[in-house]
């Protein structure tokens, strides 16, 4: 026999799931979220991400996306670090991965746990329910501040009180008329930290992000040649950036993720660039197993190695870039080029120009090896 079910109830149940924070809102509580991204996607601040305009009513009007929904349940995981990621990027000789990426697909995650919390409203209730974690167009950031969970910081993620910028986000949106939350007020104050560390200064002002600007969209979502402007200022970044997040403040109240499916695999902690850059397509696949970085997928990823071998200052990684100079992807071929540029003598680079410039097609190629080395 299906019963009612308070807001409190299935809040408590939906922790007892695994989740760390919960909060319920309704569909219609981001009132602003609308405008904001129409601003947002007019000034193409979203970059290649087409994505983003698809269905763009929807992501910014929850009452669009499901007309019959009355709540939308709010969850959290944390996935704090036990170090600050800031470190590693200190280490030049190997590669940072995003803190997210270092363990399993949150994606997965997630989804087990948000189902198993629906399927119980359902079997309680009898109420509808649908799922959703970042595979929809849902503005999980508003709603998660307008549930409660945190506020949005001037760098656009949720920032919470008791996990600082650490929180994974999902949605289960039902058809029950549920109690909502208060909203979090903003406390950022005058700070502006994560303004201000931005290596590539992809911020244009508080809450405003030039997503084409970002590290975390050039090494995940751009898909071809990344601008020279922006290599020397991603350093060892191979695979997002957590700069913006680390030096939030509020992360001194911060806790070490608790969930095991987030405790970084020790072999991407600090893997090496050398060994990365060997990855084939099917060593690739096999070692980023359920994780997300296996999604840019092979290619892409090398890029990213290999410029941060071209930011390494280790000559010894010479080698590892000039084996990469005949790869059969132009977009590889590239990088190892101005890899090798970087590290390399004038004279060296000349010879290694002769060696495998012939017969270049790729136009992005030929121009790397015209503008030669800086050495």
């Amino acid at each position: 026999m299906n019963r009612s079910l308070n807001a409190q109830e299935i809040k408590t149940y939906v922790l007892e799931c695994g989740f760390d924070a919960a909060g319920i809102t309704k569909p219609s509580a981001i009132k602003q979220a609308a405008p904001d991204l129409r601003s947002f996607l007019a000034q193409r601040r979203h970059a290649s991400m087409a994505w983003m305009e698809d269905r763009a009513e929807w992501r910014a009007d929850p009452a669009r996306l499901w007309p019959e929904a009355l709540s939308v349940i709010v969850v959290g995981m944390n996935y704090g670090p036990e170090v600050s990621p800031l470190a590693l990027l200190e280490k030049k000789s190997s590669g940072a991965l995003s803190v997210y990426a270092q363990g399993k697909d949150y994606h997965d995650v997630l989804k087990k746990k948000l189902k198993a919390a629906a399927r119980w409203i359902v079997q309680e209730t009898g109420a509808e329910v649908k799922v959703f974690v970042d595979t929809a167009p849902v503005m999980e950031k508003p709603l998660a501040a307008a549930a409660g969970l945190g506020w949005q910081g001037k760098h656009t993620n949720l920032v919470s009180k008791s996990f600082g910028s650490w929180l994974f986000l999902g949605s289960i949106f039902t058809t029950l008329p549920l109690e909502p939350d208060e909203p979090f007020t903003d406390h950022c104050g005058t700070c502006r930290d994560c303004l201000d560390i931005c290596p590539t200064e992809a911020f244009t002002g508080p809450h405003k992000i030039d997503a084409g600007r970002c590290i975390s969209y050039l090494t995940i979502e751009h898909k071809g040649h990344i601008h020279k402007s922006f290599r020397v200022a991603m350093g060892n970044r191979i695979y997002g950036c957590d700069d913006c997040l680390a030096v939030c403040p509020w992360n001194k109240f911060a806790q070490t993720a608790g969930e095991a499916a987030f405790h970084p695999r020790s072999e991407l902690k600090a893997p090496l660039l050398a060994d990365l850059s060997q990855l084939d397509d099917t060593a690739f696949r096999i070692f980023f197993s359920r994780t997300p970085i296996k999604r840019i997928g092979r290619d892409r990823f090398i890029r990213n190695v290999l410029i941060a071998i071209g930011n390494s200052n280790d000559t010894k990684l010479v080698p590892y870039a000039q084996n990469l100079m005949s790869d059969p992807s132009p977009l590889v071929r590239a990088m190892a080029i101005w890899a090798a540029g970087q590290l390399d003598s004038q004279d060296h680079f000349e010879a290694l120009k002769a060696l495998y410039e012939p017969d270049e097609t790729d136009e992005d190629v030929r121009r790397e090896w015209t503008e030669g080395s800086s050495a």
